[in-house]
C-alpha cells in the first residue's frame, strides 16, 4: 500500500487515524510504526499544511505510537466499527474541490456521455463518429491557444460541440467541489454510488494539498467516483453525480514536498487503476500525468487568488486520462461497476489507495463534521 522500501525511508507522510476512544489524529510514519503527533500548535491537518514547511515540522515533531502500520491496515476494513482503529482520508477543514476535463483524451469520453444523454446503449456508435472526428489531435493542444480555438471552430462545424470541450481546450478550466470539509473517506472504507446510476466507473487521480496562500505542499491518491449517466443527462446534475454519501476517498497518506519530492514529480506520475469484481471481472486502466492539458500549477491558480479565498486551504483532484471503454457484461455497452467492486489506484511515490464498492445508502452515514471535531479536540486540550 505505499512505496517501496528506500522511498518510504525517505519520505515524508503525514495522514489521519482514528484512535479508539480519542478520535482522529494527526500521523506520521516512522519506519513501520504510526505515530500521533497531534498537538496544541498543529490539531489538525488543515494546521500543519499552513506551515512554512510541513515536512520540516513533521520531522521533528514529537509523537506517540499508535500501532504498526501492518496492525492499522488490518483493522482498516469497510466493517470497521465507528470507534475502530482506522485509516481516515488525510484531509480534514480543507475544502475538497476537483478539476475536470483536463486530459484530451478523457474529454471525448466526456462528449459521450452527453451526446449518449446517460444511455450507455447508444454511446458505442457516438464514440465513432467522435472519434472519427477528433482522433488524436487534441493531445498536446493548449488550452486557449489560437491553435485550440481553430479547433474549436472545426468541431463547432461538425455539431460536436459541447461543454465538455469547452473546459477542454478553452481558457477556462473546470473545476468543481467535489465533497464537503471531513467527508472523503480513507484507504479501506467503502465508497458509494448514488442507487440511481446505472453507468458509472472509479476515476484514478493525483490530489494536491494546497495552503491558505496558494502555495502547493503535497500530493496523495484519489478516487473521484464517476456517475456517467446522471452527469451525461445534464451537466446541471453535475452535484448530484459527484457529491454524495462516501463518494470521494483519498489516501493512504499525504506524501510532502521536501527536496526529494516535488511538484516535478507529480507531473511525471503514472498512475495504475485495477477493478476486481466479485463476478470475477478485472479491469486494468492508466492515467499518465505527463498527458495532462492544463499544468498543476495553472489548474491551482484557476482555483484560488483574489477571486476566491480559502482560509482552511483544499486539496485539489487533477482529473484523469482513464476513461473506461472495456466491456464488462454487454458488447457495446462499456464498462459500469458492481457492488463489490475491489478498486485499487496505485503510483510509485504514494503508494496504493484501495477501496470497496458500495451504494451511497448501504456506505456508514457521515455523522462527523467540522462541528464534532472541534468539540473532540478542545475536550482533548487542543483548543
Amino acid at each position: 500500500m505505499l512505496p517501496d522500501t528506500k522511498t518510504r525511508r525517505d519520505a515524508v507522510f503525514a495522514g489521519r487515524v482514528w484512535r479508539p476512544g480519542i478520535g482522529p489524529s494527526l500521523v506520521t510514519l516512522r519506519d513501520e510504526t504510526v505515530v500521533d503527533v497531534t498537538c496544541r500548535d498543529t490539531p489538525t491537518m488543515r494546521d500543519l499544511i499552513e506551515q512554512d514547511s510541513p515536512s520540516d515540522w513533521l520531522r521533528h515533531a514529537e509523537g506517540e505510537p499508535v500501532a504498526s502500520l501492518a496492525d492499522l491496515v488490518a483493522s482498516s476494513t469497510e466493517s470497521a466499527g465507528a470507534d475502530a482503529l482506522r485509516f481516515l482520508a488525510p484531509t480534514d477543514l480543507q475544502a475538497v474541490k476537483a478539476s475536470g476535463v483536463t486530459f484530451a483524451e478523457s474529454m471525448v469520453e466526456r462528449v459521450i456521455e452527453e451526446q449518449a444523454a446517460g444511455d450507455a446503449d447508444r454511446a458505442h456508435d457516438i464514440r465513432l463518429k467522435v472519434q472519427g472526428v477528433i482522433g488524436e489531435s487534441l493531445i498536446g493542444i493548449e488550452p486557449g491557444s489560437d491553435q485550440a480555438m481553430q479547433v474549436k471552430a472545426v468541431l463547432q462545424k461538425e455539431g460536436l460541440w459541447s461543454q465538455y470541450l469547452e473546459v477542454g481546450i478553452g481558457p477556462d478550466a473546470e473545476v468543481f467541489t467535489k465533497s464537503q470539509p471531513m467527508s472523503a473517506v480513507g484507504w479501506g472504507a467503502a465508497v458509494g454510488l448514488h442507487p440511481m446510476s446505472h453507468w458509472n466507473n472509479p476515476e484514478p487521480e493525483i490530489v494536491l494539498a494546497i495552503a491558505s496562500d496558494g502555495t502547493i505542499k503535497g500530493a496523495t491518491l484519489g478516487n473521484d467516483v464517476n456517475l456517467r449517466d446522471v452527469e451525461g443527462r445534464s451537466a446541471l446534475l453535475l452535484g448530484k453525480a459527484k457529491d454524495n454519501n462516501a463518494s470521494c476517498s483519498l489516501g493512504p497518506f499525504l506524501r510532502l514536498f521536501d527536496k526529494d519530492y516535488t511538484l516535478d514529480d507529480v507531473r511525471r506520475a503514472e498512475l495504475t487503476l485495477t477493478v476486481e469484481g466479485e463476478d470475477g471481472f478485472v479491469l486494468e486502466g492508466h492515467s499518465s500525468m505527463t498527458r495532462i492539458s492544463r499544468d498543476p500549477a495553472y489548474i491551482v491558480a484557476q482555483t484560488i487568488g483574489r477571486h476566491h479565498q480559502y482560509p482552511d486551504g483544499f486539496v485539489l483532484f487533477l482529473g484523469t486520462l482513464f476513461a473506461p471503454i472495456q466491456d464488462r457484461d454487454t458488447p457495446g455497452q462499456g464498462f459500469t461497476h458492481k457492488v463489490g467492486d475491489r478498486v485499487t489506484i496505485a503510483e510509485a511515490e504514494l503508494g496504493a489507495l484501495v477501496n470497496t464498492v458500495r451504494l451511497s445508502t448501504e456506505c456508514p452515514e457521515w455523522t462527523f463534521g467540522t462541528g464534532a471535531l472541534m468539540r473532540n479536540l478542545a475536550e482533548r486540550g487542543f483548543l
